[in-house]
């Protein structure tokens, strides 16, 4: 059995839930994603309903072909999808993925979602599926995005620049992150102890 098929699973705690993707999530996917602060440092843009499709039916077909592992992430206190995230880059010949494609709606953001959806990732990827290595990138200018991996623990490694355009033209600079097995302990600990 691949990662991908291995890593298709529910992972819920007491605070949210990640779901495999699946069509019936759609619309409750669409409620959240429309607002477009979430796509600013994003490769692509949701402005409008066509848009949405394509995000939409790209997930699911990434899914499908084992590219990515993408779930709905819910929050359980209100039971509402509050945004997704992937595994993705799976290179399980040198035990590494990256957990991103990462976002949250705006009623979610700065509420522990986050930081309790990469921690239910993160110990699926090192307690059963033989991660080595996970890694995480955003853009540069991401500050939110940067700020929250280091609250996490994850370890800045360095800047590939120009490393892809994005919508409107610019060339994103891409900062990378990681947590490796052997912090994994001590960043399970950070993350466990650590409240919303």
């Amino acid at each position: 059995m691949t990662w991908s098929e291995k890593a298709s699973t529910v992972l819920k705690n007491e605070h949210v839930e990640l779901r495999p993707v699946t069509e019936a999530d759609r619309e409750g996917v669409r409620a959240v994603a429309m607002d477009p602060h979430i796509w600013r440092y994003f490769v692509s843009a949701v402005e409008n309903e066509g848009d949405f499709k394509t995000f939409f039916d790209t997930c699911l077909a990434d899914h499908a072909a084992g590219r990515r592992v993408v779930f709905a992430i819910t929050d359980r206190a209100s039971g509402r999808i509050a945004g997704s995230m992937s595994y993705g880059n799976l290179a399980e010949a040198d035990a590494r993925l990256e957990i991103g494609w990462s976002w949250l709606g705006r009623d979610f953001r700065g509420t522990g979602v986050n930081r309790w959806a990469k921690y239910l990732l993160l110990r699926q990827a090192f307690e059963q599926l033989g991660a080595e290595r996970v890694e995480f990138k955003t853009d540069i200018l991401n500050e939110q995005a940067r700020r929250g991996l280091r609250n996490i623990g994850a370890v800045e490694e360095g800047t590939l620049r120009s490393f892809n355009y994005m919508p409107g033209g610019r060339r994103r600079d891409a900062i990378f992150y990681s947590v490796l097995r052997a912090e994994w302990p001590a960043v399970r600990e950070r993350l466990e102890a650590d409240r919303p």
